[in-house]
């Protein structure tokens, strides 16, 4: 299949996320305020107390404090239990800032954390977010730290405890997501990998990221390494043991912001690294991928099952897959990862090639969805 060179894009920000008069603050992930409602909760329904704040650990290993809204707890001893945590997002534009995350708890007789969605938290229809189809759309690392913050409380290899995750208002907060169209019904999603909300879709995330380019220039780096995430900035590192922690920037949605300022400070090789989604986009010419901004072309998705060979039945597939997660796990099914992979971040580093101008290198690898494994690359990187 011939490759059209996609045009080059950088959308503007959303126009209420534009200007900001005082400094950011980072806010707390819905997971973050859902493992603390669990945790007081269940802490009530040990002790029969109520909570007016709980404790809990994020996953790089913090410490933080919440507190509690509303605990209650029912019958003596106590038979059920809940809280509720209100979720502060900082200055990131969240459309669930202020939700009531609320945990409702109780024993079940076989040992073990049973965890389950209320009222508010939406349902999984369809594959491609890495989550059971019919389950609740709570992903996994709220469920991780959920469950060990359960077991802070509890024994769970000797008791039962039922944890069951509601948000009031949750399915009309799940109408300003992008939630139906990845087909999770019902209410919004329990997300986070950091448990740390930081305003990464604002003007100001923007300025830092180019900040960040610049202080790398002045300690005389010339590779800059781009990365979209937390997760993709641990695989980067293992990728790239060598160069100094300075070398990565988190870029968020700004790779154009940040290919621009590290040509203008004479840098001589970029490197990115991300995942299919963000890769996807990119590969289309999208230098700004917010998500108001952008969509996954899984029209190109398809080209490039085609063009690593895969069957007309596999290109139909991808090309109505749900999303960018969905088509990667498509091509794993089918043993195609590899060869798609390539194929998707050549034409990525050909983007930030024509982009950057031909006094920068580029090279870019794909990473799977726990940013534990580097799957593909341009080249750089072979399988």
């Amino acid at each position: 299949m011939t490759y059209a060179e996609p045009p080059l894009r950088e959308p503007d920000l959303p126009r209420t996320a534009k200007v900001r008069p005082t400094a950011l603050r980072t806010g707390w992930t819905t997971g973050a305020c859902a493992t603390a409602a669990a945790k007081a909760a269940v802490t009530a329904l040990v002790t029969g107390e109520i909570q007016p704040d709980v404790e809990i650990g994020l996953p790089a290993g913090r410490r933080v404090r919440f507190g509690v809204e509303r605990c209650e707890v029912t019958g003596t001893p106590p038979v059920r239990a809940e809280a509720v945590v209100v979720k502060d997002a900082g200055d990131d534009p969240d459309v669930t800032h202020g939700a009531e995350l609320t945990a409702t708890v109780d024993w079940t007789d076989a040992p073990g954390l049973r965890l389950a969605g209320g009222p508010g938290v939406g349902t999984v229809t369809k594959p491609g977010l890495g989550l059971a189809v019919g389950g609740p759309a709570i992903n996994d690392t709220p469920r991780r730290m959920i469950g060990e913050a359960v077991a802070e409380v509890v024994d769970l290899t000797e008791v039962g405890v039922r944890v069951v995750i509601s948000v009031p208002r949750g399915e009309i907060m799940a109408r300003k997501t992008t939630n139906r169209r990845l087909g999770i019904l019902g209410g919004i999603s329990i997300l986070g990998t950091t448990g740390i909300v930081r305003p990464f879709s604002t003007a100001s995330w923007r300025a830092s990221v180019v900040q960040a380019v610049h202080v790398m220039a002045a300690q005389g780096e010339r590779t800059v390494v781009l990365c979209t995430g937390g997760r993709t900035e641990r695989a980067a590192r293992a990728l790239l043991p060598d160069l100094p922690e300075v070398c990565f920037v988190e870029v968020g949605d700004f790779t154009g912001a940040a290919v621009t300022a590290a040509v203008g400070d004479a840098m001589t090789g970029v490197v990115f690294v991300g995942m299919a989604g963000k890769l996807a986009k990119l590969a289309a010419g999208i230098l700004m991928t917010h998500y108001t901004r952008s969509k996954v072309d899984l029209s190109l998705l398809g080209a490039v099952t085609a063009d690593a060979g895969g069957d007309p039945a596999l290109v139909a597939a991808v090309t109505e897959a749900n999303t960018g997660r969905h088509a990667y796990e498509l091509w794993e099914a089918a043993g195609l990862l590899g060869p798609a992979g390539d194929l998707l971040c050549q034409r990525v580093g050909q983007v930030l090639r024509r982009f950057a101008g031909p006094t920068v290198t580029v090279d870019v690898a794909m990473v799977d969805f726990a940013g534990a494994h580097v799957v593909a690359s341009s080249g750089r990187w072979p399988r």
